[in-house]
């Protein structure tokens, strides 16, 4: 995607407020998107996405563990794992660039929108395991599935039946918001409903939210691993409806 703009930095500032909206003057870059796709055996011409975009900047300290290297490693491995499996539809993985503005799953979406896919469910994997600090203390794997239309509260509710069906472990729940925003909300606005986003926790609650302290070494790898199989469950029983 042309015309990208990064937002400008301004390191003698405080953390919280070195950043700022780029000017008309400023430079603008390609950004570009990574697909890994099947075909389906039976239905190759219906599709499914799971989408997963990187929150962070190389230059800036600026780690972003669970917020978003959860969610795109959550889908790299899904893409790993189903990498000999014969898909009834056709599977789109996808790696973005969401951080400040969804320009990039819009790409994606209005593209598929524009050529008449059909798109039968889209998930968004975005800081699956980031929750409040009492939930860590208290050792509760929580997972959200947030929601915004009735297709979409449909793919929770099957979210919460697939974490029970497999005895997968985790507390879910759903959130219903009343707006699309993020990658999920980039499809509900080109006109596919069936887009939700699996998260940690929401309202997102994370404590190291957007901070230098999102690192690696507060991960939770188990429940990271759990909220993937999750996600993994819904794309797999939406193919083989």
């Amino acid at each position: 995607m042309p015309g990208v703009q990064a937002f400008r930095t301004d390191c003698s500032k405080p953390m919280p407020h070195q950043f700022s909206r780029p000017e008309a003057e400023d430079p603008s870059y390609t950004a570009y998107n990574l697909y890994a796709r099947t075909t389906g055996t039976r239905l190759p011409e219906e599709y499914l996405v799971v989408i997963a975009h990187k929150d962070s900047q190389s230059w800036t300290d600026s780690p972003g563990a669970y917020d978003n290297a959860s969610g795109t490693s959550a889908v790299l491995e899904m893409a790993r794992v189903l990498g000999e499996y014969e898909s009834q539809r056709s599977i789109w993985f996808v790696f973005c660039n969401e951080e400040h503005t969804p320009w990039t799953s819009q790409v994606v979406a209005q593209g598929m929108a524009d050529k008449g896919l059909a798109v039968r469910g889209v998930i968004n994997v975005d800081s699956i395991g980031g929750r409040a600090q009492a939930d860590v203390d208290a050792a509760r794997p929580t997972h959200v599935t947030r929601h915004t239309t009735p297709e979409g509260e449909a793919l929770a509710q099957r979210t919460a039946e697939l974490n029970e069906r497999y005895e997968i472990g985790l507390i879910t729940d759903s959130f219903r918001s009343d707006k699309p925003n993020d990658d999920d909300g980039s499809f509900i606005k080109a006109g596919i409903p069936a887009a939700v986003l699996h998260i940690g926790s929401y309202p997102y609650a994370n404590p190291d939210y957007h901070a230098a302290t999102d690192t690696t070494d507060k991960v939770d790898i188990d429940l990271i691993k759990r909220s993937a199989r999750l996600s993994l469950a819904l794309l797999l029983d939406l193919d083989r409806e």
